[in-house]
């Protein structure tokens, strides 16, 4: 392999290199576009109530009150 097909190959890979560098930035820039277009939102959406887990809480927090005002005794 002579000097100037090593030349020719060195070159044709930095050029394939430099081309595959600037689509992605042009990728990268249309997605960015295509994300700032989509609707935001102030908040996030609020977590699932759980019925289950609510009813646990509000015994637990009846039992205490319970216990606070004595109304249990020891027999």
């Amino acid at each position: 392999m002579g000097d100037a097909q090593k030349t020719a190959a060195a070159i044709a890979a930095v050029l394939q290199y430099i081309k595959t560098e600037e689509e992605a930035i042009a990728m990268q820039n249309a997605m960015q576009a295509a994300a700032s277009q989509m609707p935001r939102f102030a908040q996030p959406p609020a977590p699932a109530v759980n019925p289950w887990g609510v009813s646990g809480r509000q015994t637990q927090m009846q039992m205490r009150n319970l216990m606070q005002l004595r109304t249990f005794r020891k027999l």
